[in-house]
């Protein structure tokens, strides 16, 4: 069984931040990619709120910028999936693929969350085409333009405001006759001159020749279906976020959605010498400037932790 200091899960912003720091640090971190190398920001085409990329940069480049930058301070960057773990006394110890174990001193958790999808084939085949996850980092794109965003809670509701105040216009689609959202947000919603919210309504599929042009959908309204179409640029989903963080879920607190749970204003566990940073511990912001700042908050921790 290799024995390492410092073990880095993930390969966001989070986990090569941490990576940087801790490999600075003379910690010889070792790092796994996990199930999706770079993480979510990979499959967003443009970045532009990132500080220090005045013209934007592609998800996928600026992770590389990250990788390279973590592997020039001696960090040993893997690929592999974490299958099993037992973090019940140090030094923790960690399966990869069902076969190779590590046993570490410190873990940085930044295995990060996933976007829920509907399900459809074409959320896959306009993906970065007109189909995103997140209204902030993508919104922008859609100034002036008509877009959709699906789901009825806060989140939801929020997304739609957000784009409202770029789109020109925004329909919120929601399978149920009512907003889950906090009676606060229905009302802004449905008091805002650019959100039509169509209720009892589901997406069937989306068209366009190259990036998305409109959606299919249907609305039920006792018993009856009334299938119909609408034009639009963008189509956001906004049904939620599962954290990947099951693997963990018999050692750390994770609140009621699965995100593991730190101690206010530092990436500490319930576990000492275990970390969580990015997306996988923030149900409230998810950006990769965020993530980024956590994994250096948890890189400082463990050097702190080890000496």
């Amino acid at each position: 069984m290799e024995a390492v200091r410092c073990l880095i899960i993930g390969s966001g912003p989070a986990g090569y931040t941490a990576a940087i720091y801790t490999s600075r640090a003379n910690l010889a971190p070792v790092l796994y990619e996990g199930i999706q190398p770079g993480g979510q920001l990979t499959i967003t085409t443009e970045v532009e709120n990132f500080p220090g990329y005045p013209n934007g940069i592609s998800g996928t480049a600026m992770m590389e910028e990250l990788h390279a930058q973590a592997a020039r301070f001696g960090a040993d960057i893997r690929r592999g999936i974490v299958t099993a773990c037992d973090l019940s006394k140090r030094p923790y110890k960690v399966t990869i693929d069902d076969k190779t174990e590590i046993a570490s001193e410190t873990i940085i958790i930044a295995t990060g969350a996933s976007a829920k999808f509907l399900g459809l084939p074409d959320e896959q085949k306009y993906a970065g085409l007109g189909v995103s996850a997140c209204a902030t980092c993508d919104g922008f794109f859609y100034r002036k333009k008509v877009v959709a965003v699906v789901g009825g809670g806060d989140s939801a509701c929020e997304e739609a405001m957000y784009l409202a105040g770029l789109a020109s216009k925004v329909y919120l689609i929601v399978r149920k006759d009512y907003l889950r959202a906090s009676q606060i947000m229905q009302d802004r919603v449905q008091n805002h001159p650019n959100i039509e919210v169509l209720f009892n309504t589901n997406t069937l599929g989306l068209f366009g020749e190259q990036f998305v042009e409109g959606a299919h959908l249907v609305r039920t309204i006792g018993g009856k279906e009334e299938k119909f179409d609408i034009a639009i640029d963008g189509f956001f989903l906004a049904i939620g976020h599962k954290p990947n963080s099951d693997v963990f879920k018999h050692y750390l607190e994770r609140d009621e959605n699965g995100y593991i749970k730190t101690t206010w204003g530092t990436t500490r566990t319930n576990i000492p010498g275990v970390y969580a940073a990015g997306d996988v511990a923030d149900p409230n912001y998810r950006q990769a400037v965020v993530a980024a700042g956590m994994g250096c908050v948890a890189a400082i921790e463990v050097e702190r932790f080890l000496s």
